[in-house]
């Protein structure tokens, strides 16, 4: 089976209302699709990059899925220790490279498969049929388990928002009932709306307290490829063993010259570094001088720093 690109939810400030649509939960965590063609299994994330033998947990698809080929869709997350999907926590499994840590690293952080579409089954393609009959499909066919289960659906966007705000989760997504799935879309059709703000972005630089980075100075692209600086952070989700494994990436790539075209507001104690190193950040709000308010870490990622643009309006 070829991977295909996922349908994308567009975002939204505000909650739509209706029997056409229905709320789920938006899962922090990391996108993954599953292709079994009736004898192998695979794993792929919105990217097209493999992850097959990131969750070994999820190759027994006969444990909970009774078709004979399918393409499942759903988010793969793992807990906090405050009980809460943490991104941080699946990017512990999801950025592994060295394979042969995956079963030490399984035991450290259990994951669980949130299941939300199926886009093929046993030989036909369902991506033309309605999310309602597809829910329908899915759930005749997934067995839950301790690794997997199926995204729930509800009826009132306004109060799972509420619940969601009142736990500290990401957001929701509001979906037609009606819509078909869309691949390598992102179409109105689908919505999401946000608890909190983020986006990727690019280091630039660092300070050290120690000999160890303690903060990062952060930075965007915009369209004629140049480097914004948009704020520093050292709060976030990274431990101390982190921090000095950052260290450890960030020394080997210093450089003289300033990468941003904007002078950070701190800078005179500041390393310069290749732009290269990406990282999901959380944030309050764009301030009027340009840059986060209160960004933090949330891991890092594996995004290509060309990718991680700006909106104009912010530069404005």
């Amino acid at each position: 089976m070829k991977p295909i690109i996922p349908m994308e939810p567009k975002s939204s400030e505000l909650i739509p209302h209706g029997h056409d649509w229905i709320a789920q939960v938006k899962w922090d965590g990391v996108r993954a699709l599953t292709y079994c063609d009736g004898h192998e299994v695979r794993l792929f994330n919105r990217r097209l990059n493999e992850r097959t033998l990131h969750y070994p947990e999820l190759t027994d698809i006969q444990s909970y899925c009774h078709a004979d080929s399918v393409i499942l869709d759903g988010e793969i997350i793992a807990l906090g220790a405050d009980g809460k999907p943490s991104f941080h926590e699946v990017m512990r499994r999801d950025s592994i490279r060295r394979m042969d840590k995956v079963p030490q690293v399984q035991k450290l952080v259990p994951i669980t498969y949130m299941i939300f579409d199926v886009i093929f089954k046993n030989g036909e393609w369902l991506n033309h049929r309605s999310l309602s009959e597809r829910m329908e499909i899915l759930s005749d066919i997934i067995k839950p388990s301790r690794s997997v289960q199926m995204v729930s659906s509800h009826d009132d966007g306004q109060a799972l928002f509420h619940v969601i705000r009142q736990h500290g989760m990401e957001g929701i997504v509001m979906k037609k009932r009606n819509s078909p799935y869309l691949i390598g879309m992102k179409k109105d059709l689908w919505l999401k709306v946000k608890n909190y703000r983020d986006l990727i972005a690019v280091i630039g630089g660092f300070t050290l307290s120690g000999g160890i980075v303690n903060a990062v100075l952060l930075g965007l692209y915009d369209d004629e490829k140049r480097f914004w600086y948009i704020g520093h952070t050292g709060t976030g989700k990274l431990s101390g063993q982190d921090w000095r494994e950052l260290t450890e990436r960030l020394k080997p790539i210093v450089i003289k010259e300033r990468p941003f075209v904007n002078k950070p507001e701190r800078h005179s104690d500041a390393y310069w570094v290749q732009p290269t190193l990406t990282a999901k950040i959380k944030y309050a709000e764009w301030t009027e001088g340009h840059s986060l308010r209160q960004p933090s870490i949330q891991a890092f990622v594996d995004v290509p720093p060309h990718e991680c643009l700006i909106n104009p309006d912010k530069l404005r």
